[in-house]
């Protein structure tokens, strides 16, 4: 592994060889199979009615996501490459994005490089890549939007608060996708805050009080502007008036009482993989064909021991990198505690399970001395489980009905 990753000195070519390789397998086999998938069945349609300006429909979830649908469908046609061919370029922004937040915590292509290789090889980056829903597109603008932010911390005062109000607009773009990015505004203001007291010269040229301000500015008119296409529906336009309104009613359905689901999971089982989803198991195109979102066991087992690593080593030597790295999964993943929700899906643990591969890369990188070579036996041993996984991650053609129960290792995961 290290004579693999050796040729990456330099972090632009390195990231570039990441994101190609991301695209290339994320786009392979992309319309298979040619029918809607899962929750495909909601957001097509809500894609379609949108480009036709019909009225309003999915009105639950913001306009952003589906409005990135309706514009793969413009640009590709009402078919699964036009349905899901933006949802490719959102994870492998997800890719670019961890590399850049790497290689910012530790300023080490090798570590940035590790980081964007696990989260290529975390399964349900892959899965979300390769449907049309909305997940993928919200974790690509918070992930981008905390590299952006990251990015502040270092420069001039201008190119702090440009970066800053780049990183605020994308977080209120991330909002205007689901409203489960809403913490991050949070998290956001709080760690600038702490982290500004310990240090003043980080971000140069903000002081906590004008970077909330520039981050309530840049995220509330982005998160307005994902709007604008209602304003021009045909069926009850959107009007200002009816603006803040229509947020209560969006709020009003996403804490409605559900009927129980078969695939509903409570929100502390995520991280043990517990009651992944078959987004799809029928025959199609010819052959049985299954889509199984979970999470690379590797990833995601070895990605607690990492997240636990960082916040014990943040507790004895306060190094931020080492913090920053706990955090992230900690504060992703303890929201779900309160957030209120009738019923738990497995894929709202999604941008926590990215925030592992960020823990384990600066787990990597701070006791590569100590792991000796172990670090890239475990990188090869999450690269064979991608490969052995990978039929059933991309709608590979299968042996039978029954094929499925040689990646069903748990009965939670029939």
């Amino acid at each position: 592994m290290r004579r693999l990753l050796a040729p990456f000195h330099r972090p632009i070519p390195a990231l570039l060889a990441m994101l190609v390789a991301a695209q290339a397998l994320f786009g392979w086999r992309l319309t298979m199979p040619h029918t809607l998938v899962f929750d495909e069945i909601h957001y097509v349609p809500a894609a379609r009615a949108l480009l036709a300006l019909e009225g309003p429909v999915n009105i639950e979830h913001p306009l952003l996501g589906k409005t990135l649908i309706a514009a793969g469908i413009l640009l590709f046609g009402d078919t699964p490459l036009g349905w899901r061919a933006l949802s490719t370029v959102a994870g492998t922004a997800i890719v670019g994005g961890v590399f850049g937040i790497v290689w910012l915590m530790t300023r080490q292509t090798r570590a940035a490089a590790i980081g964007a290789l696990l989260t290529i090889v975390n399964f349900m980056v892959l899965v979300q890549a390769r449907i049309a829903m909305l997940d993928g597109f919200m974790a690509a603008l918070v992930v981008l939007a905390v590299a952006a932010m990251g990015w502040a911390m270092r420069g001039s005062a201008t190119q702090s608060r440009w970066r800053w109000m780049l990183g605020a607009v994308l977080l209120g773009l991330a909002v205007g996708v689901k409203w489960a990015a809403v913490p991050y505004l949070g998290y956001a203001a709080i760690g600038l805050a702490l982290m500004k007291r310990q240090d003043p010269s980080r971000w140069p040229g903000l002081s906590w009080w004008s970077a909330w301000g520039l981050l309530g500015l840049g995220a509330g008119l982005a998160y307005s502007a994902t709007f604008a296409p209602a304003f021009f529906y045909a069926r009850e336009p959107m009007t200002l008036a009816g603006l803040l309104p229509f947020q209560w009613e969006m709020y009003a359905r996403q804490t409605q009482i559900l009927p129980p689901h078969v695939y509903q999971s409570a929100w502390w089982s995520w991280p043990v993989i517990g009651r992944p989803i078959w987004y799809f198991y029928e025959v199609a195109d010819g052959a049985q064909r299954g889509i199984f979102l979970l999470g690379n066991p590797a990833v995601m087992w070895g990605g607690l021991v990492a997240v636990a690593a960082c916040a014990l080593g943040w507790l004895r030597t306060r190094e931020i990198r080492l913090g920053i790295a706990a955090a992230l999964w900690i504060a992703g993943f303890g929201v779900w505690a309160i957030i209120p929700k009738s019923l738990g899906f497995y894929y709202y643990y999604f941008l926590p399970a990215i925030w592992l591969s960020v823990a384990l890369a600066v787990a990597i990188n701070r006791w590569r001395g100590w792991m000796r070579d172990w670090d890239e036996a475990y990188l090869v041993a999450a690269m064979c489980l991608f490969v052995y996984f990978y039929p059933i991650l991309t709608a590979g053609p299968l042996a039978g009905p029954k094929s499925f129960a040689r990646w069903a290792w748990f009965t939670d995961w029939r």
